[in-house]
């Protein structure tokens, strides 16, 4: 007569066939995390890494920038790349929270 294994049981039989296959409670890989939901993931690269920074900034920053140039009185700048406005949006938000 044959032994009736659980789908647990089979699991627990590929994991110890596999040295690299992932263990349930154990600590989280970088390569085993969704970059989407990692805590700290690609949403804090330098701007000056950016594979598009050198692209024209986008609509979206182009009237942020506005925005914050009223607000600090710095002169809107409307030729800038991604990357520059990014960075340049950073930096008058600091200014402006600073005068808060």
């Amino acid at each position: 007569m044959t032994e009736r294994s659980t789908p647990q049981d089979r699991t627990d039989e590929r994991r110890a066939a596999d040295p690299d296959a992932p263990t349930p409670g154990g600590p989280v890989h970088a390569t085993d995390a969704n970059p989407k939901t990692a805590p700290v993931g690609n949403a804090e690269k330098d701007p000056a890494d950016w594979v598009s920074g050198d692209e024209p900034m986008t609509g979206a920053q182009a009237s942020y920038l506005k925005t914050l140039s009223e607000e600090t009185g710095v002169a809107y700048k409307p030729d800038l790349t991604k990357a520059e406005a990014s960075t340049l949006i950073d930096e008058l938000k600091n200014a402006r929270n600073a005068k808060r």
